[in-house]
């Protein structure tokens, strides 16, 4: 069946709203510095005095109606190498600010915190966000899609924070070589985000509406620069790594393999805005395993990305289409084989243009019979109007030696190509956003009902949050290289949500919020239905209610066991409706003990029923230890042969954080459902900017009868050189 994609004819339409800059008129003028400044906390140089002072910060939250509370006040300078920024945070009340450790990146929300956003390209779509918690751990990352940060990112820069009775000092400078900017433009756009938890307050320097993220560049001031920032010249980066480990399989009674490995990457800065990443047996080790979860889902689950090398400038690429249309998916490269090597190119080309091309190489796994690989991935993107714009991607596996052996899998096919298209809309308040994409897939094995099709419209104001979404994902599609767990669907999914603020008491904003999901099959045929009807209720010490009512309708089209592991079935075409309630509760962020929980009872298939409560408790001795345990219990109440079966997930965790460069991580993982338990320890000291010192240690467990499946040791080495 063709649907019409109505909606991009809505879209196309919307993007005649244009307007100006919203926040144009604030500006702050940034010259050179006068006098050396030393990165310490303390703003005792004449060089600070010189400079202009950024301060009548807004309020965003709890409400965007006024000035801050909380004062701040931020300068700015460059010399020739740096870009250097000083912020004076007073406090309401003196004493202790609120944080969770000194871990890098932390949580926006849960920190007394000091962040700011560069809109290096002056396009309010793409740029850098650097800050710090209130004791120094530190914050960066990359932005991307106006708004969102990317904290994979990692480069060299210093900063300092110093603590006084009645404030603290955030101080840092910047190597124009760990930017990216447009060689020859006198204006960036600039914002500075506070966020104080004594107070519950949130404040920016310019005006943003509270409905959005003080990261929105849509809401951006202007960083009006003396002379255009200087050329950082000749910029190449190369951060080998030394590994050396043990591991022991003990399942399959193997011995204990013991191995060197070296490798690395390399960073060429091809011009001020485009660079060239290059890596050689990139080794992973240090990332984090997958936090588990216990799944009663019918399809495949989505584990984030964790490696720095796929996250870094990979907007382009992870963040084409929907949460369940991803052509690309950078885990499908090197978890099943390893990684030979690979290249990328990204950035700006000029003002409108952005570009990424990547390729990676794999080698063949006889184990598991995975050939040997190559993954190509090209993306262009080009600006249109005030701040939307029109992207391609291209996305190629080809596998060599094919068929490499009897054992591989349907997914290991000789090749498969992706193209698509996208154009996503975000005017020039952020009011209104949306995308419509188009996809095909080229397979040798499966032709015709190939395309995708999606698309979607949302106004969110301060009361108001409609939109709709749909998708027509063909039966033949194929995404080699990407996630698409389900195909042979429509599906259609309006909703409606709105806000009331009342002018006192406990509650700070409340509200109902219908939303409407529908899946059909290619003939239009309805196979499930999910509506619910939700109330949140937000409290000015910002804990959260929320109430849900929930009726859902499922027309099997596979065979399914609804408990993920008996191993017996439920007949394709059985129908099934049940009702839901849930309620859950988080807690106030600015006291030590932190809990939240989420109660959900009613049906399940087959008439059966399920109760479902998951919580997470912390507590942390700020700013050294941070202890999180989070608990899942699952009861199924099903007709035979599954009978009453229940799952329990355990995963406690500790962080401790001695100084802002020396991180020790450890966490526990009981997974009853998967059968399996977890151990992971993890150490890093970063000795210099950028630069990595790892031990990990991994131990799996099969819970009954308690034996040892795989253990291993790593000690990981990095340095970061460049010119």
């Amino acid at each position: 069946m063709k649907f019409r994609p109505l909606l991009a004819i809505c879209l196309l339409f919307c993007l005649n709203l244009l307007a100006q800059k919203k926040n144009s008129q604030f500006k702050y003028h940034i010259h050179r510095l006068t006098s050396a400044v030393k990165i310490d906390g303390i703003m005792d140089e004449p060089a600070w005095q010189d400079v202009e002072v950024a301060g009548n910060f807004r309020m965003v939250l709890p409400m965007d109606t006024s000035f801050a509370k909380v004062k701040t006040e931020v300068r700015m300078a460059y010399d020739d190498k740096n870009v250097y920024i000083l912020a004076i945070c007073y406090k309401a009340f003196p004493g202790q600010s609120m944080v969770e450790s000194l871990k890098r990146d932390f949580s926006f929300l849960k920190n007394d915190n000091f962040i700011f956003f560069m809109d290096t390209y002056n396009d309010q779509t793409n740029g850098y966000s650097f800050g710090s918690n209130a004791v120094g751990a530190e914050w960066d990352g990359t932005m991307y899609e106006g708004g969102k940060v990317d904290l994979s990112w990692t480069n060299k820069w210093v900063s300092a924070v110093k603590d006084y009775p009645d404030k603290y000092i955030f101080e840092a400078s910047i190597p124009f070589k760990s930017i990216r900017y447009k060689k020859g433009i006198s204006e960036w756009g600039i914002n500075f985000s506070r966020n104080d938890l004594r107070t519950t307050e949130k404040s920016s320097w310019t005006p943003v509406p509270r409905q959005f993220p003080t990261a929105s560049l849509a809401y951006t001031g202007t960083l009006v620069w003396d002379t255009p920032p200087p050329d950082p010249g000749p910029n190449i980066a190369i951060v080998p790594y030394l590994l050396t480990g043990v591991t022991k399989d003990y399942a399959n009674h193997k011995n204990a393999v013991f191995h060197v490995e070296a490798g690395g990457d390399a960073k060429i800065a091809i011009s001020s805005a485009l660079n060239l990443d290059l890596t050689v047996h990139p080794d992973f080790s240090q990332v984090d395993a997958d936090k588990q979860v216990t799944n009663l889902s019918r399809y495949e689950l989505f584990y984030p990305e964790t490696r720095q090398f796929f996250l870094e400038n990979g907007d382009q690429f992870n963040n084409f289409g929907y949460a369940s249309i991803r052509p690309f998916f950078s885990r499908r490269i090197g978890l099943t084989s390893t990684i030979i090597g690979g290249a990328r190119l990204s950035g700006k080309l000029d003002q409108n243009w952005r570009i990424s091309i990547m390729d990676m190489q794999t080698n063949s796994n006889q184990e598991t019979g995975v050939p040997a690989q190559n993954f190509t991935m090209i993306a262009l993107q080009r600006k249109i109007f005030a701040r939307s714009n029109i992207g391609f991607l291209f996305v190629n596996k080809q596998s060599f030696n094919y068929p490499p052996s009897a054992s591989a899998t349907p997914a290991d096919t000789k090749y498969n190509s992706n193209f698509g298209l996208e154009y996503n809309i975000a005017s020039s308040d952020n009011l209104l956003t949306g995308k419509v994409l188009a996809l095909k897939s080229f397979s040798p094995d499966k032709k015709g009902h190939d395309f995708t099709q999606a698309g979607n419209l949302q106004f969110a104001n301060k009361y108001w949050a409609v939109g709709g979404q749909y998708e027509v994902v063909g039966a033949n599609y194929n995404a080699g290289v990407g996630y698409v767990p389900r195909q042979g669907y429509i599906k259609l999914n309006p909703y409606i949500g709105y806000l009331f603020f009342p002018t006192h008491g406990a509650i700070l904003s409340h509200g109902p919020q219908l939303n409407l999901t529908d899946y059909y099959d290619g003939s239009f045929n309805p196979t499930d239905n999910r509506a619910f009807l939700s109330y949140l209720i937000t409290f000015r010490n910002k804990s959260t209610l929320t109430g849900l009512v929930e009726r859902d309708y499922v027309k099997l089209l596979q065979p399914y066991d609804p408990t993920n592991y008996t191993g017996s079935l439920l007949p394709v075409g059985l129908q099934s409706t049940w009702h839901n309630v849930e309620i859950s509760y988080f807690s106030i962020p600015q006291r030590l003990f932190t809990y939240d929980f989420t109660l959900d009872y009613g049906g399940y298939y087959d008439n059966g029923k399920k109760i479902s409560v998951a919580n997470d408790v912390g507590y942390r001795f700020q700013p050294y230890v941070n202890i999180q345990v989070n608990t899942t219990y699952n009861n199924l109440q099903l007709p035979q042969p599954w009978g009453n079966k229940a799952f329990w997930l355990v995963g406690p965790r500790v962080d401790v954080t001695m100084t802002n460069k020396f991180f020790l991580t450890g966490f526990f993982q009981y997974n009853q459902q998967g059968k399996n338990i977890n151990i992971n320890t993890r150490l890093q000291w970063r000795y210099r900017p950028a630069s990595d010192f790892f031990i990990v240690y991994t131990d799996n467990y099969l819970p009954r009868p308690l034996f040892v499946k795989n253990r291993g040791l790593v000690f990981k080495f990095t340095y970061w050189l460049n010119n």
